[in-house]
């Protein structure tokens, strides 16, 4: 085999075993369509598809051309920290309705992508502040209680981007909520009995 012919025959191996750079795909907007519809068709998140567009809300137009990015599912949660959410959606909002439940898992995501709190869902959870635990159900045990398969799909629905809250990082029941500060944040919305609230807080 002369050096021309072993040359080819490097590059054509080389080209079958080096795969090639993914590229991130586009999708024309078209009418009725949502992000949610976008994101599952093509197996990423809301929350991928809204940051690989520099969108600050879920309003897209029909013509629009998004961006969107390959292996996105990668930065959701692995199957741990998606059992512990179940856990906490489980015992935060049991007799809520389901959307009720994928809320209370949106305040999870929605802290894990603030700068203020911590990066993993376990370090979310199980936070302490100031000696208090965040989550109530941590502190008195209700946390351990087996999740059913209603908490398991609400946390992965609030994994994949959906979020019934707009963005809340808190959230509390006003019938037994004792803590006043809580109580001074602004409301975004109210899902069964849940108030879920936002804040500018950048640390705490």
């Amino acid at each position: 085999m002369n050096i021309r012919t072993a040359l080819i025959l490097l590059g054509l191996l080389l080209c079958v075993c080096t795969p090639a750079a993914a590229k991130d795909q586009t999708y024309t907007v078209a009418y009725g369509d949502t992000l949610w519809g976008i994101s599952r068709g093509y197996g990423t998140t809301v929350h991928a598809l809204k940051e690989a567009n520099d969108l600050n809300t879920d309003l897209i137009i029909p013509g629009q051309v998004l961006s969107v990015p390959v292996n996105a599912a990668a930065d959701m949660l692995d199957e741990e920290q998606l059992w512990l959410m179940a856990r906490i959606i489980n015992a935060e909002a049991r007799g809520e309705s389901f959307m009720g439940k994928v809320a209370v898992g949106a305040v999870i995501m929605n802290r894990l992508h603030h700068p203020a709190f911590p990066n993993t869902a376990r370090e979310v959870i199980f936070q302490c502040t100031n000696g208090v635990y965040e989550f109530t159900p941590v502190a008195d045990g209700s946390f351990n209680l087996e999740p059913d398969h209603e908490a398991f799909e609400a946390a992965r629905m609030a994994v994949e981007g959906v979020d019934p809250t707009n963005g809340a990082l808190f959230f509390y029941n006003p019938v037994t909520a004792q803590d006043e500060w809580i109580r001074t944040l602004p409301v975004i919305t109210s899902i069964g009995n849940h108030v879920f609230a936002g804040s500018v807080i950048t640390s705490i």
